[in-house]
């Protein structure tokens, strides 16, 4: 690893190998130019010396890619835990929820929506958005998109809650009052220290990108920052780590949910002042009888979270029981799958993370070349194939695959 990439591993937690070393050295050759710079050496001692400059390249290689309503189970489950457990234990007070990062708004947004639609009162829950990139924040804060931003079929969404103009759209008043966002990198000592703890978090597709001794530390924070009747919301490929890191799966299908472990060495961190103060103003809230009495709602009952078509039910089932650690049946069904229903990438693609997850590395790179030789441009796989690849030592191969990776990426993305 080269001095500078080793300073964006020690100041913003980045592991190198999941974005490609490119994408950094692209980063870099830009921030280079823009300084009129030729060696980088030079820029190494500038960005030493200079804050200002490392948080420029911090920004030119954090990743922003999202978009509204980004995998739907999880805001789906989100609003039945809402509904079935919070509100009838807690008539009075406030929800707290957390996104982080937040990236531009899209996925805080997003759960504030989807609880407005649900019928959850606006005076019952604040959302806090944080991300360590201060332009992600200036465009969150604007809540003016592109079409980027709004994928899939089901958009209706977008009409309820947007303005058109000739730029995009516009979020109305009453989303964007829902959610408060501050910069900051979630490694940094201080980071959530003073919100307070929250009842859901949403920490999606972020662990990916560090380091195991990184993970371990950034899992440690968003355990101290969450109640213990809390629950986490992670990415699919960040389940076992979370799992490793002491959490529990959720038992929601599709949502990559974790509870806190229940076991002698998991300990909370005391309320603070803070969220005491908060915690007693909460409690002069006045109830509303009416929501916690409702019937929980489908997938049908509130626009834009209908549930995904699972064709491929066997498969969901699979990825279920791999995030429950339930290793052995989901590489089962997969087998089964692939038996009745003849090769897939996807099923290949589960098996090698069941095998990865379960330490049978020379079994996980097999599946993970099958699914690749059906689907070359499978993201989840090349990124966790360059992940393994690399941890074994074997750097050419994990090289070609995050480069591979970051070309697929943009592939599915070409204004970005």
């Amino acid at each position: 690893m080269n001095p500078i990439q080793n300073l964006l591993r020690q100041t913003m937690g980045l592991h190198v190998a999941a974005v490609g070393s490119s994408l950094v050295d692209r980063a870099v050759r830009q921030r280079m130019q823009a300084r009129g710079l030729k060696r980088q050496e030079e820029y190494l001692r500038l960005i030493k010396q200079s804050p200002v400059e490392l948080h420029l390249l911090v920004e030119a290689v954090v990743i922003t890619e999202t978009w509204f309503f980004r995998d739907r189970q999880p805001f789906l489950s989100l609003v039945q835990l809402v509904l079935s457990e919070w509100f009838p234990a807690h008539p009075t007070g406030r929800l707290r929820l957390l996104s982080v990062p937040c990236s531009s708004g899209e996925e805080p947004y997003s759960m504030a929506m989807a609880l407005l639609d649900a019928g959850v009162p606006p005076e019952r829950f604040q959302i806090d958005g944080y991300d360590i990139s201060a332009h992600a924040l200036i465009a969150a804060e604007q809540a003016r998109y592109g079409k980027n931003s709004f994928r899939g079929d089901d958009l209706a969404f977008r009409a309820r809650h947007f303005a058109a103009t000739d730029d995009g759209y516009v979020l109305n008043s009453r989303v964007r009052r829902q959610v408060r966002f501050h910069q900051g990198n979630l490694l940094d000592a201080e980071c959530l220290e003073e919100s307070g703890v929250y009842n859901f978090i949403f920490c999606r597709n972020l662990l990916i990108y560090f380091e195991g001794a990184t993970q371990q530390k950034a899992l440690q924070k968003l355990r101290r920052a969450l109640l213990p009747s809390g629950v986490l919301f992670v990415g699919p490929a960040e389940v076992p780590i979370a799992l490793d890191s002491g959490f529990t799966s959720a038992n929601l299908p599709l949502s990559f949910a974790c509870r806190i472990g229940t076991g002698p060495d998991q300990t909370h961190r005391p309320e603070s002042k803070t969220s005491r103060q908060n915690r007693l103003r909460q409690a002069s809230l006045p109830p509303i009888a009416s929501v916690s009495a409702r019937k929980l709602p489908t997938g049908l009952d509130f626009p834009g979270l209908q549930t995904p078509v699972q064709t491929q039910a066997d498969l969901a089932l699979a990825q279920q029981l791999a995030d429950e650690g339930r290793l052995a049946e989901a590489a089962e069904i997969c087998e089964a799958h692939l038996r009745e229903h003849g090769v897939s990438a996807q099923a290949y693609y589960l098996l090698g993370l069941v095998r990865h997850a379960a330490g049978a590395d020379s079994q996980a790179s097999e599946f993970y070349r099958r699914a690749l030789y059906l689907k070359p441009d499978h993201y989840e796989t090349l990124v966790q194939w360059a992940l393994l690849s690399e941890r074994n030592g074997d750097a050419a191969r994990a090289r070609i695959l995050q480069e591979r990776a970051e070309r697929a990426r943009r592939s599915e993305n070409p204004g970005e």
